[in-house]
């Protein structure tokens, strides 16, 4: 993932890794892991605007009885321990008694849709594992993800199971998004798989195009200045009645996600996303 999460963090944050070999095996699904990294990444990015440094790092460590007892709820064993780092803004105390909350965020609505910590708990969590932060005001954060290792041999999935090939199209995408660097990036692994994609920063300019240009689905953020995406795709729908929709959101229980998901057949992807996944859920819809 390390030309993903460098492209992700821009030209002002460097990337250093940190990763030995042979630490063992872990249980857990790849795609999930690949979203939590991208949520710390982004995360880590927001922390250091004037640029700084992500160190992602792995090793082992034997969490021992004394532990559990000054963490209750942490299971003492051999754990494999992912730890992303950063030396940006950090946060006090009320912030890390927080950042876990499904809604919590430190944004303002039109800066983003939160720290999406809630999701990467969630996920470490159903892995048997747990998340640790370290941070403070003017000298980063630390987040430590203990994943249980395994005696299992690790499993791969094989080479000609065609997972790449179900992920590709023709169809036209409108893609809806007012961040630019996602949305540049978003357009980018789309059109390598094949995708015709016309781009909008926000709902007025995606219902204009949507005039001249046609559409097989439309993708869009959730949150957005203005219109908000799930109004988009009601309005859109009206229009164009087999239109396919996939909303994105770092909000994945929000009402606004809950009600057009059940008013009309539209697919969801969790914010912010692998390449990989993007492609697998708009294919999936189509």
């Amino acid at each position: 993932m390390a030309a993903l999460l460098r492209r992700l963090l821009g030209e002002t944050v460097a990337l250093e890794l940190d990763l030995p070999a042979d630490l063992g095996t872990v249980s857990i699904d790849p795609g999930q892991l690949e979203q939590v990294l991208m949520n710390l990444t982004v995360n880590a990015r927001d922390a250091m605007p004037e640029g700084g440094r992500l160190r992602i790092a792995t090793r082992r460590e034997d969490v021992a009885d004394i532990f559990d007892q000054l963490h209750p709820g942490r299971e003492p064993g051999r754990y494999v321990v992912l730890s992303v780092a950063d030396d940006g803004l950090g946060m006090d105390a009320g912030t890390r008694e927080r950042i876990f909350e499904p809604f919590f965020t430190t944004k303002g609505r039109s800066q983003g849709t939160g720290l999406g910590l809630a999701t990467c708990y969630g996920i470490i969590k159903q892995c048997g594992g747990f998340i640790e932060c370290d941070s403070t005001p003017g000298r980063g954060s630390v987040f430590s993800i203990f994943l249980p290792a395994t005696d299992r041999p690790p499993s791969h999935a094989p080479a000609e199971s065609g997972d790449e090939s179900p992920a590709r199209g023709h169809e036209s995408i409108l893609m809806v998004e007012d961040d630019d660097g996602v949305r540049a990036m978003t357009k980018r692994a789309l059109e390598a798989a094949g995708y015709r994609v016309t781009e909008a920063p926000d709902a007025a300019h995606a219902l204009a195009a949507a005039e001249t240009t046609p559409v097989d689905l439309l993708l869009t953020d959730v949150v957005m200045p203005g219109m908000d995406g799930a109004t988009l795709a009601t309005q859109l729908r009206e229009k164009l009645p087999g239109l396919r929709v996939v909303l994105m959101s770092g909000y994945a229980e929000s009402n606004a996600v809950r009600e057009v998901l059940s008013s009309m057949p539209a697919g969801f992807l969790a914010k912010p996303f692998t390449t990989s996944l993007l492609t697998q859920r708009v294919r999936e819809v189509l």
